[in-house]
């Protein structure tokens, strides 16, 4: 048997029939195929590409023979010397090494999605008690799922963890579960609406650095791009090479769409690129997108060498990355209550907070408050005597977006998939993934669940399940012609899940850097937390998480302003050892 290179299921032509086998103890997915007359294109090394071929020579005679791909969860990148990584590392370690307090600051924060869980996380890691409240019954926020009664979970949104995201990967190995990453071959998989059921691939070679990788992955790529379109692009971004990060910030007051006018980047890029990039960035099109938004994400995916690599968590976000946090911070004494509803901020008579009051009549008190919820749910808790303040009033342009998030399971295996994160390009839907292939935990060798982004969803948030999805199965049935009929006369639905999100993350629309507020407020004790907040990742799962690192790094720094307040209305000394 012979071992050849990766190989791309898009060089793959005739019917395939794969059957999936998840091998705990090789740690890998097995994926039987059996096909007929076809080409297999083979490029790459084996070993680094993580997957191997077991092939007889008839394989490129065109005659008919059964062989078997081994399909393997790719090594995680070597992400600790970059930059960003360390810059991320060395923010962590402040809290590990800062001085200890004789008796920490008890720390109300509300909000226990990956910003709240942060900045409890990093407060407990500097010696401080935090108390931690969500609303709901369930960890994660924006990242929260839910068990249905078969057992099977459906969550807020599909989550890809990127390699561009430092604090995240560093706060993924501080709590020793780096393993819980299934990390995807290093390439970008765009459907072709012009060519239904057809893929176009941007693969980022393992042997070049950074930009060299993403340089060599457009360029390779002539389905979605010509070269004259692609020649024109580059010449749109060189200001934004040249000019740098001070460029970049000067975008943030133009549509994705006015800023491709302005530089005569061609309309064709902005239908086969940007549309499906401003989706998958912020839910929207790019006739609504900042500018900044687009420049920020290309600079990480082509300046640092694993940027655009993903990896896709092996199984339920609650569980598999929010409760580690909230062991690690219970084990440093402080404490996690579900089923806690903030009602209302009350205020001393200097205007700070004296104690937050739940909607089941408790009063939690503390020294210090921290808001680490949605923008939305911020500015209906905002006192009435703080709304006038600048700070707080620059809120009013931060505005949720909507989005849905489908889950659909299938009578069959979906043939038309991939093991790794789909751009639909689909005027309704944004990415999707097969999820009973691509995490652990949802694995199903005789079944798909596609999970899918629906997107942009503001003219569809009020619309019933059923509408939704109706309209997706006929979206469904572009990606799948072979399999999916929006009638069901072919796979048919088992089950499905609709998770609607009227308020999700800030839309970044031209002009709302200058609203993001900073995580120290100016109200003395009182701090935000949060994506919408100032941070160079903006609204993502990252920039929640560095939002954590930063709030909880005020507070440590204002411990001695923090002390001083509270011994004015308390005798109780607070001093550093």
């Amino acid at each position: 048997m012979n071992t050849i290179g990766f190989i791309s299921t898009l060089s793959l032509s005739g019917t395939v029939q794969r059957r999936y086998f998840w091998d705990p103890n090789l740690q890998r997915y097995s994926l039987g195929i059996d096909s007929g007359c076809r080409i297999l294109k083979a490029f790459g090394n084996s070993e680094f590409m993580g997957c191997h071929l077991k092939s007889q020579a008839s394989l490129f005679k065109g005659t008919r023979s059964s062989h078997k791909v081994v399909c393997m969860d790719y090594p995680r990148p070597e992400l600790e010397n970059t930059v960003n990584f360390l810059e991320a590392a060395q923010l962590s370690s402040f809290f590990r090494n800062c001085a200890r307090p004789s008796k920490g600051l008890e720390v109300v924060i509300a909000g226990a999605g990956l910003a709240g869980l942060s900045t409890a996380k990093y407060l407990a890691d500097a010696g401080h008690k935090p108390i931690l409240l969500e609303a709901r019954d369930v960890l994660g926020g924006k990242v929260a799922a839910w068990k249905d009664e078969d057992g099977d979970w459906y969550e807020t949104g599909l989550h890809i963890f990127f390699g561009a995201y430092p604090n995240l990967q560093n706060l993924f190995g501080e709590l020793g579960i780096n393993d819980r990453l299934q990390w995807k071959e290093h390439s970008m998989i765009f459907a072709m609406p012009n060519k239904p059921g057809e893929f176009s691939r941007f693969d980022f070679p393992e042997l070049l650095p950074a930009p060299l990788n993403g340089i060599w992955a457009i360029l390779k790529n002539n389905e979605m791009l010509t070269w004259p379109e692609k020649v024109r692009f580059a010449i749109g971004l060189l200001p934004a090479m040249v000019g740098g990060q001070a460029y970049v910030e000067a975008q943030d007051g133009l549509t994705v769409a006015e800023w491709m006018k302005r530089q005569g980047v061609p309309d064709r890029v902005n239908d086969e690129v940007f549309v499906a990039m401003s989706k998958a960035l912020n839910f929207i099109n790019p006739d609504e997108l900042s500018m900044q938004c687009i420049l920020i994400a290309l600079n990480r995916f082509l300046q640092e060498k694993h940027g655009s690599k993903m990896a896709f968590l092996d199984g339920n976000p609650p569980e598999r990355l929010c409760m580690p946090i909230v062991d690690h911070v219970q084990s440093l004494g402080g404490e996690v209550r579900l089923n806690s509803r903030i009602q209302k901020v009350e205020l001393n008579s200097d205007g700070t907070v004296k104690h937050f009051l739940l909607s089941n009549g408790n009063i939690i008190s503390g020294d210090v408050y921290v808001i680490a919820t949605p923008v939305d749910i911020l500015k209906l808790l905002l006192p009435q005597e703080w709304r006038e303040i600048s700070y707080f009033k620059k809120l009013d342009k931060l505005v949720g977006v909507p989005v849905i998030n489908v889950h659909i399971w299938f009578d069959r295996k979906l043939n038309n998939t991939y093991d790794h994160l789909l751009f639909s390009r689909s005027p309704l839907l944004s990415v999707y993934a097969d999820m009973s292939v691509t995490c652990k935990e949802y694995y199903d060798p005789n079944r798909s669940m596609l999970e899918l982004v629906f997107a942009p969803a503001e003219e569809w948030i009020s619309s019933s399940d059923n509408e939704i999805i109706d309209a997706t199965m006929k979206e469904l049935a572009k990606l799948f012609p072979d399999e999916i009929a929006a009638d069901q006369s072919k796979a048919k639905i088992l089950k499905y899940h609709v998770v609607k999100t009227p308020r999700s993350v800030y839309k970044t629309v031209p002009n709302c850097e200058p609203c993001r507020p900073l995580q120290r407020s100016p109200i003395e004790g009182f701090y935000l937390a949060g994506d919408y907040t100032k941070q160079k990742y903006l609204a993502s799962m990252e920039g929640a998480v560095l939002s954590g690192k930063l709030c909880a790094q005020a507070i440590v720094q204002d411990y001695d302003l923090l002390v001083a307040r509270n011994q004015r209305s308390s005798p109780a000394e607070m001093t550093l050892a």
